[in-house]
């Protein structure tokens, strides 16, 4: 008998929706149906998917930003297609899907309710109450999940600290990565240089990621400013603060040293280019960039925030700093720079580290399990609105929930 997964994430760009696709194409196809929905239109993760035979299902009004007219329609939406498709399992990515794709689920009585977190909405650059608020929402959307699927061990330690999830209702797996189609030597290094117009002698910095609050481009910039070594950052990702972030290079006066190349298809072809791969993100789960970079061979520096120690182990695989923290990420990545002998010592363990535990294949494996296994206890209700404080994107006033 085949079950049906609708699998619901906002954005389908990188992250949460690269390991939502990747899940839903692990999937044994004799045995499940998948259909995603997103936000996103276009790209190519759904080109993926469809390619795969996973439907795609476009709700334009599920955005990230908090819009209240849009999350009410985006709701609605979403419980019309529980109503319609009816699935045995509905899987939810990321704070506003999972909020709203979990209200709907519930609402429509689905059978079994999975939540990945990939992180959290709150973290400790939030005003305080806002932060609040948050974890207050969390809290009673555990009260309609009936499984959770941590990104890594710093994410799930947090969700049961908070009172996020119960222990039987938590699994750990790391975020789905593709095998590594390039990884680092001096040919695929040269190739990836002349793809970035950069000479082999330059010490090349570089990250992937979206330029907004989170990812901190800021203190990435002025951990350049404070390097010693004479190296350009190479930024691969577009976002809200781009503009902010250009006018910020040309104010520190790096101009000729940032390469700020937007959003790129073509990542993992550049990845050799870097002398070292560092992340000045404020909070995270686990960026699949990371782990990513490190299959490739790259030496990581990144900021010690949620589960991405389980992939850097400080002096094994790599090194952490604290999150912004420029003048640490500087002299980090001065060290990287200087002690290339064990920085390579450091990459070589991180690829042994790995393992396959990031590969699709094992994630297709957890995902199977945690679906055939059903609800781990019994669902409490979830009575009246869960808009507990500032910012919250659900305003359906009366959403109950039968025990199960």
């Amino acid at each position: 008998m085949t079950t049906r997964v609708m699998h619901v994430v906002t954005r389908c760009v990188a992250g949460a929706g690269g390991v939502a696709v990747r899940g839903a194409v692990a999937l044994d196809p004799a045995r499940y149906e998948s259909v995603l929905v997103t936000g996103t239109r276009e790209g190519p993760l759904l080109d993926r998917a469809r390619d795969a035979g996973v439907e795609v299902v476009v709700v334009p009004e599920l955005v990230s930003p908090i819009s209240p007219r849009e999350d009410a329609t985006a709701y609605g939406r979403l419980l019309d297609l529980v109503h319609e498709r009816r699935p045995d399992v509905v899987h939810t990515h990321s704070a506003k899907a999972g909020a709203l794709g979990r209200m709907a689920a519930s609402r429509g009585d689905v059978p079994l309710i999975v939540h990945t977190l990939h992180g959290f909405p709150f973290h400790e650059f939030q005003n305080p109450a806002l932060r609040a608020a948050y974890i207050r929402i969390e809290r009673r959307l555990s009260r309609v999940t009936d499984a959770y699927l941590a990104v890594g061990t710093g994410v799930a330690v947090e969700a049961l600290r908070r009172g996020l999830a119960q222990p039987e209702q938590l699994h750990t797996v790391g975020p789905a990565v593709d095998e590594p189609s390039i990884r680092l030597d001096p040919s695929t290094r040269a190739t990836a240089r002349a793809l970035l117009g950069l000479p082999d002698d330059v010490p090349v910095l570089g990250t992937v990621g979206r330029l907004d609050f989170q990812k901190a481009p800021e203190v990435m910039l002025e951990a350049l400013r404070r390097m010693r070594t004479p190296a350009v950052l190479v930024w691969a990702g577009d976002g809200e603060l781009a503009e902010r972030t250009r006018r910020d290079v040309h104010r520190l006066g790096l101009d000729e040293r940032v390469h700020l190349l937007g959003n790129r298809s073509d990542v993992a072809a550049l990845l050799p280019a870097f002398d070292v791969f560092a992340m000045a993100s404020r909070y995270e789960g686990l960026p699949c960039v990371v782990v990513e970079a490190q299959q490739c061979g790259i030496p990581v520096v990144a900021t010690a925030v949620n589960a991405v120690p389980d992939v850097v182990i400080p002096g094994e695989t790599g090194l952490l700093v604290p999150p912004g923290r420029a003048d640490l990420l500087a002299a980090a990545v001065d060290h990287v720079f200087a002690h290339p002998d064990e920085a390579r010592l450091w990459a070589a363990r991180a690829q042994a580290h790995l393992g396959n535990r990031y590969d699709q294949t094992t994630a297709g494996e957890v995902l199977d399990r945690v679906y055939s296994q059903g609800p781990a206890r019994p669902r409490r209700q979830l009575v009246g609105s869960l808009g507990a404080g500032p910012g919250h994107p659900d305003r359906p006033a009366s959403l109950r929930t039968r025990a199960s």
